[in-house]
């Protein structure tokens, strides 16, 4: 398969090995550590598997315990916390060459009426108007480099920036903690509503904590900090399709002591709240001596 949307449906297909034991796939990729969104994305795949299908995710809380590795594959064990009338838990512990990687409890509700409110979409440009990643990086360096072609060659989704990149320090100064982005997979994703939300659930992670770094440096090129995600949270509100346009919206309220704290807002093209996203994430200064986040 060459189409990448196709191969982040195969990623999130997990393989059953028991009743409640599924083993993911994990790309031996040249990264540092396995992709938290992955990770998350198939335990949600694993935890959506143990149930009858009727209900859908309406919450998931999880947290990044140590660094996957590329190339090894992940194992799921789930746990049935509860099958109530209306309200279905499940708690996943992913497991990686005998040790706890990442852990999730999600809850899935039956859909029933209830008073609908929400905030408003932030007035930005559509998606079609603004330039792609790749354009932003051409026109920013006159030409894209190998490394990012690979990268974009791999990449599931469509990114567009609301706001252009800034590139000096000189365009960060007075820059607010905040980031905003139109997303779609580059391809269909098909018709079941797990499958998009496990890959929503791996799109979250992919920028949320650029809120923040935007005060602090470019959000692309080389970076000051080693990051990594400490937890995430996600509550999903309507159905939606991830191959579809949505607007990813996002702050940082604080940052502090190391950590630091971004969430973010999820809506379609017409203006409805889908997911409300919270989480933190690990910062520490890269200084040639010492190791990397995920020491801690």
């Amino acid at each position: 398969m060459t189409n990448p949307a196709e191969r982040l449906v195969d990623l999130l297909d997990l393989e059953r090995i028991e009743l409640d034991i599924f083993r993911g796939r994990s790309p031996d990729e040249s990264l540092q550590r396995v992709f938290g969104g992955q990770v998350a994305g198939q335990a949600l795949v694993a935890a959506g598997r143990t149930t009858d299908g009727q209900r859908p995710v309406h919450s998931l809380h999880a947290y990044f315990l140590r660094p996957g590795r590329p190339g090894v594959p992940i194992v799921y064990q789930v746990e049935r916390i509860r099958d109530g009338r209306s309200f279905t838990t499940r708690r996943v512990v992913a497991i990686q060459q005998g040790r706890t990687i990442f852990n999730l409890t999600a809850s899935f509700h039956s859909a029933e009426p209830g008073i609908e409110q929400q905030l408003p979409m932030p007035d930005v440009p559509g998606p079609e108007g603004l330039p792609t990643l790749a354009d932003e990086v051409r026109t920013h360096l006159g030409t894209l480099p190998e490394a990012f072609a690979r990268m974009e060659r791999r990449q599931p989704f469509d990114i567009r920036y609301v706001e252009r990149l800034r590139w000096t320090d000189e365009e960060l100064k007075g820059a607010e903690p905040r980031s905003a982005v139109w997303m779609r997979a580059v391809g269909p994703l098909g018709d079941d509503p797990l499958v998009h939300t496990c890959a929503l659930t791996y799109a979250s992670d992919m920028m949320l904590l650029d809120a923040v770094r935007v005060p602090v440096e470019p959000l692309w090129g080389p970076r000051g900090f080693d990051m990594a995600s400490l937890d995430h949270a996600m509550w999903f509100h309507r159905p939606f399709r991830t191959d579809e346009w949505f607007l990813y919206e996002q702050e940082s309220p604080v940052a502090t002591g190391g950590r630091g704290l971004a969430r973010g807002r999820i809506y379609d093209r017409a203006g409805r709240l889908l997911v409300s996203v919270v989480q933190e994430g690990l910062f520490r200064p890269l200084r040639p001596a010492e190791g990397t986040a995920d020491d801690g």
